[in-house]
This record gives structure tokens, sequence and C-alpha cells, in this order.
């Protein structure tokens, strides 16, 4: 197991890919606290599978765009299990729509969720790391950060954000044994890309040269990676999972 007796945290854990990042961690011997904003049917039952398959994880409620928030549930998972070695910033939303009909408070719950929930979790934690010396963050990013679509100026905008987040963190982090890396999905089969595929899952499908969308384990397994001893080498690295989608070719 390769994450044997580690603590991890994993927000926006109760789905998607993040609940895919969670079964996965548990799999591999972590304790996993995984953060939910409102879901809790969602959240008991992610718990009652994880701890039937032996594994140990505990959901926390938190929203992660309050700072004092992210700074509680931090305490709490400490008192609960100790030091914490393994943070996953999965939490995310979108609020697609042209720019030029975009409210405000569209723009500001995407950017304050996916940019400060990211930013919050990793303040509380970047201290601690630091000081034990050992550490592992993972931030979920978007392609969306570097292949432009319409309608997500916002969720591009909080995306390529984390992404510079992730490498100035990394420069600041790696002298502490810190390493700070992200991975950018593609088109991720998950409830939050529901529309888009309903709308237009055969193109999107021709658009990916491995002709297929991704899963939530695609994505848990690269995480499962960058948190092991084997990704001790690499930081401030952007791994892009999408199928080949950001190549620019169409399925043969």
């Amino acid at each position: 197991m390769r994450l044997k007796d580690q603590v991890a945290i994993v927000t926006g854990g109760s789905r998607g890919i993040g609940r895919g990042v969670v079964k996965a961690f548990a799999a591999e011997g972590a304790k996993v606290a995984f953060i939910y904003k409102g879901n809790q049917p969602a959240a008991d039952s992610l718990a009652a599978e994880v701890a039937q398959t032996g594994g140990v994880a505990k959901a926390f409620q938190c929203d992660v765009a309050n700072h004092d928030e992210a700074f509680k549930v931090v305490e709490a998972i400490e008192a609960e299990w100790g030091s914490i070695q393994i943070l996953v910033n999965n939490a995310g939303v979108i609020r697609d729509g042209l720019f030029v009909a975009m409210k405000p408070e569209e723009w500001d719950v995407v950017v304050q969720t996916n940019l400060g929930g990211t930013f919050n979790f990793c303040h509380a934690l970047a201290m601690k790391l630091a000081r034990q010396r050992k550490g592992r963050i993972i931030n979920i990013s978007s392609v969306a950060a570097t292949n432009s679509n319409p309608g997500q100026t916002n969720y591009a905008a909080s995306k390529g954000a984390i992404n510079s987040f992730t490498r100035a963190l990394a420069v600041e982090l790696a002298g502490r044994g810190v390493t700070v890396n992200a991975i950018a999905p593609g088109f991720i089969e998950t409830d939050m890309s529901e529309n888009v595929r309903n709308k237009a899952g055969d193109l999107i499908k021709k658009m990916i040269p491995l002709k297929r969308l991704g899963q939530p384990e695609d994505i848990a397994k690269v995480a499962v990676f960058l948190a092991s001893p084997d990704a001790g080498y690499i930081t401030g690295q952007i791994l892009t999972v999408d199928g080949g989608l950001s190549l620019g070719a169409v399925a043969m």
C-alpha cells in the first residue's frame, strides 16, 4: 500500500473526481478526511462504501471558500487523526455563460470556490507540512485553463490561476520537502459535466484521440502516484490527463 498510515484531505470529496480520489487513497492505506459542502447523503454513502472495503474515510462539512472554516476543519482533522501529509484541492464549481451576460456573483462564486478554496486549504496546511518537512499538495486544475471554451471565462480564469499558483507555491515549499503539483483533467464523466455531455457527448468523443470520456478513476490513479513516494522528485508540474484532447487532433 503506497499511502499506508498517511492522513489525506480531499476537498469536494463526496462526488465526481473527488469521490474517486477518496476511494483510491483509502484503498492504498490512507486515512482520508474528505470535505463536502452540503450533500450529506452523498458523503455518508461514500464513508460507508469505503468502510465496507476495509478502508478509512470520514466526511467533514466545510465551505472551502470560507477561510476560517478551512482552518477550523483542518484542526478538527488533526484532533481526530494527528498530522496531515497529503492535501488534494478538488472542490470546484461551474457557472457557465457568455461573458457579456455574466453576473458578478457568477464570476465570484467560481473564483472564490475554485481558486479561493485552493488558497484557503493550502494556507491552512502549508506551514504545518513545511515544519514536518514532508507533504504532498495536489491541485485539480483543468484543460480549460489553456484550451479556450466559450462561456467559461470565470472557470478558465480560476483554473489558469491554479496552474500559476501551483508552480509558485512549489518553489516556496520545495526546500522544506513538500511537493506541489496539479492535475489538469479533460472531459471526465461526472455529474458536473453532465449538461455538456448531454448536449455534445458524441462531438466531444470525436475530439479525443482515445475516443472515450475520462472516468474519475483515471484522475484518481494519477493523484495516488503524485501522493506516493514514487513522485518524490516531481514538483511544480501540471499533469494533463485528457485522453489526448489537448493535442488538437481528431480521433481516427
